[in-house]
């Protein structure tokens, strides 16, 4: 095991380009717990909103305490599951865990640590094998362990890479193995040794893409922990260890730094890997031009930098441009952009050989022979002897399936982009084109496509394509062309998609060198954001972006206070996320954007303490939305003001979520709720009677019977106002002012205000009844409001 892992790869498997693990490793930032957006947002997003977050002080976890309980915490931890996004350094991690392991270093209590890759037993996934013969297969050391003894030993199982399995595991159907030496299908195998079922006392920590931790049920894991991957400082720490030039890492510091985009995006290893590549390529050597700035131009630049490399490396192409030599690659990079494509659709970012021939990928040929491959596709040589291909990260693959794409696009080549769009194309102009596929990105539900696209509209831009050269074939890319691209994104229609997604129209029009709403928003922000500033949708959701990534917590937001459309404020939404008080009144909420603001009361931490979504109807399905925003532990709302029109079914999904989360809630506004009935009433007393509500104002508009009326007022242990429309208390008549009296006597230790407004038919009969409990010794109420006539 130190052998296996004592030495790694960055970026390129080529032989001989290894290098020692504790030579270039730094401790990764890893925290409890995960991101809300792991399956709506591209995984560039959830970086970019986990930037923010890192300078929030969560508690970081070393990967060698990755089983040790945290101050507090009760109980052993079995299974851990560590999410992070592509190439964040989630193997490396378990690498550095079992070099320090082997080495004597770390965790000796553990006795055996057996490292499986989901790329390996994708090999072998239609044998049948015990757990026993599995290990011998993968570890032959163990053959001298028996069966036997297994169970005595202090085993850790470590499952890398979730998201590359082929293995189709069903852990409500699979059947039940609990001996070591039982034959079954190797996925039976692993649900029955995550479930506990075989070799109990084992540990087990499976690493996977945000994306694919959903394929196993979170009640099997007893912890879940992120890779969030380099801080600012440890980027740094990076550049200054990978080059003893102290000038040339401090020029490459500064310049990241320039670019909001690609400082965002050091937070990946492999992307500060990707970085170093090109721009030390640029800095050292004699070649002129603009550094890159946007991740289009950067990984246009990987790619000439590769090409050139390889040719270098064969002795070929003495006096030809950077140009000409990828004219020359050009078949088997189309063919990898094809490969790239096809799986990205699918969310495959492992291959095998069935998988390359049917694109016409000669592996001996293109693979081994052409060197360009080999830092940009890479071949492992795992189980058996067997190879595996991948790229060498996620962007790659995107960023050759918008190259693929564009290609398609600039040969006319109809027949791939309509069973992409899954419609027929009338129009072929570059604008039409960039539009119908940010529209397929926004139809997808994960956000999977959206890098995608920002590469698509950076592949644009004639830099770009003077770089890249025929492989992407002729263009148009006028300044009219361009401006009516940037026209058209700015105008168009997001009514029906969620404001967060909303944003990459954004970052479309950075990758484009568009800066003009980026630099609006910082004078807007610089003046305070002056009222009689018209905004544009898009400007709204760059604010949004900003605010919400802004390292302080805004005091407020209030989308009325903004000069925009009905449109324009929904795009502000995100923003929720970094605020304290948020008030979004007559907006036109619906289900989608309940989403984000659930997002925002279930993020850790959470700053929101103030909700006001007075006159929105969210229905019932909008409303079990914020619930389990509500409900969740990281909630720290001590106001919430008008949750309107609620049916019985949803107040009772809010009573749920507040006694699932009771500790904080003081102030609780149900007005606008005259339809509600006593069922659903009763469903609020319940909670009203907890001992752990600590709710001092209930506002509402509710009509409910006496009966239940006296029931909420002798059995609320906290202060309460009831309003002018509380609990019902409109149009009293005698009879009914006499049940509120006697409520009040029965508790009148806490009620501190009584109003009683909007009671035209209150007689003589009534006002002595509520006098009478006015003289009452216990009574400690301060404010009367009233405009009863008697």
């Amino acid at each position: 095991m130190r052998r296996r892992n004592e030495c790694v790869t960055e970026g390129s498997a080529e032989t001989g380009r290894t290098t020692l693990l504790n030579k270039i490793y730094i401790e990764l930032y890893i925290t409890e717990g995960q991101s809300e957006e792991v399956n709506t947002q591209h995984e560039v997003r959830q970086l970019e909103t986990a930037t923010k977050r890192k300078a929030l002080h969560d508690t970081p976890i070393r990967c060698h305490d990755i089983f040790k309980p945290l101050p507090g915490q009760l109980g052993p931890i079995r299974v851990v599951l560590t999410n992070g996004v592509a190439g964040v350094g989630k193997t490396f991690s378990v690498q550095k865990f079992t070099l320090d392991w082997a080495e004597g270093l770390e965790n000796q209590d553990v006795d055996v640590v057996v490292l499986l890759s989901f790329r390996e037993l994708n090999l072998i996934r239609g044998e049948q094998h015990s757990l026993l013969s599995l290990l011998h297969v993968f570890h032959p050391t163990l053959q001298r362990l028996p069966a036997e003894q297994l169970a005595r030993q202090k085993l850790l199982f470590i499952f890398d890479g979730l998201d590359e399995s082929r293995l189709p595991l069903d852990f409500n159907h699979s059947r039940l193995v609990s001996d070591v030496t039982q034959k079954s299908s190797v996925d039976v195998l692993l649900t029955n040794l995550i479930k506990g079922n075989l070799l109990p006392s084992a540990l087990v920590w499976i690493t996977s893409r945000p994306a694919a931790a959903n394929r196993i049920p979170p009640e099997c894991f007893d912890r879940v922990t992120e890779v969030r991957g380099f801080t600012d400082p440890q980027k740094e720490e990076y550049f200054r260890r990978r080059f003893s030039d102290e000038e040339l890492s401090s020029r490459i510091i500064s310049h990241i730094k320039t670019s909001r985009s690609l400082h965002i995006m050091c937070g990946i290893p492999v992307f500060c890997w990707i970085t170093a590549t090109v721009l030390e390529n640029m800095l050292t050597t004699e070649q002129k031009g603009e550094l890159p700035k946007t991740m289009t131009d950067m990984y246009s630049h990987f790619l000439l930098v590769q090409t050139r490399r390889k040719k270098e490396k064969y002795h070929e192409g003495h006096g030809r441009s950077p140009q000409e030599l990828m004219e020359a690659d050009k078949d088997v990079l189309l063919k990898l952009g094809r490969l790239a494509f096809e799986h990205l659709k699918e969310g495959n970012i492992m291959f095998y050989e069935e998988d390359l021939q049917p694109r016409g990928l000669d592996v001996t040929k293109a693979l081994v022979y052409s060197g360009v491959c080999t830092e940009i596709f890479k071949r492992e040589s795992v189980i058996f002897q067997k190879a595996v291909y991948c790229f060498v990260h996620l962007s790659i693959q995107e960023f050759l399936a918008a190259v693929y794409m564009f290609h398609c696009f600039t040969s006319r080549n109809k027949e791939v982009i309509e069973r992409f769009l899954g419609k027929k194309c009338k129009k072929f102009s570059l604008q039409d084109f960039l539009s119908v596929m940010t529209g397929k990105a926004f139809r997808s539900n994960t956000g999977h496509l959206d890098l995608f696209v920002r590469f698509l509209h950076g592949l644009s831009v004639e830099s770009n394509q003077r770089l890249l050269g025929g492989l992407l074939g002729q263009t148009e890319n006028s300044p009219e062309s361009l401006q009516k691209v940037t026209d058209k994104l700015k105008k168009m229609n997001t009514d029906k998609i969620s404001p967060d997604r909303s944003i990459n129209i954004f970052y479309c029009l950075m990758e484009l060198r568009d800066l003009s709403i980026y630099q609006d928003i910082q004078e807007l922000q610089k003046s305070e954001i002056k009222s009689d500033r018209k905004l544009s949708e898009v400007h709204c959701s760059a604010l949004a972006d900003m605010l919400q990534m802004s390292e302080g917590v805004l005091d407020e937001l209030d989308v009325e206070k903004y000069n925009t459309s009905d449109k324009g404020r929904l795009r502000l939404l995100p923003a929720v996320r970094n605020c304290i008080k948020a008030r979004f009144f007559n907006c036109g909420l619906s289900r989608t954007h309940c989403e984000v603001v659930a997002s925002a009361l279930r993020s850790n931490p959470s700053h929101l303490i103030q909700l006001d979504l007075s006159w929105n109807d969210i229905k019932d399905s909008g409303t079990k939305i914020l619930c389990s925003g509500l409900e969740s532990p990281n909630c720290r709302l001590e106001a919430l003001r008008s949750l309107c029109s609620l049916s019985e079914v949803s107040c009772a999904a809010v009573v749920s979520a507040l006694r699932s989360n009771p500790s904080h809630l003081t102030e609780l506004n149900l007005s606008e709720n005259e339809k509600l009935k006593d069922a659903g009433v009763k469903e609020l007393c319940g909670f009203l009677q907890s001992p752990l509500c600590k709710i001092k104002t209930l506002r509402s508009d509710i009509l409910i019977s006496n009966i239940i009326l006296v029931e909420i007022l002798t059995n609320i242990t906290a202060e309460v106002c009831i309003d002018g429309h509380g609990c019902g208390v409109v149009r009293l008549s005698g009879v009914s002012c006499a049940s509120l009296a006697s409520a009040l006597r029965s508790n009148p230790s806490h009620l501190t205000e009584l109003n009683l407004s909007w009671n035209y038919e209150l007689k003589d009969a009534g006002v002595k009844e509520l006098c009478g409990f006015l003289e009452m010794p216990h009574c400690v109420i301060e404010t009367l409001r009233s405009v009863a006539v008697s």
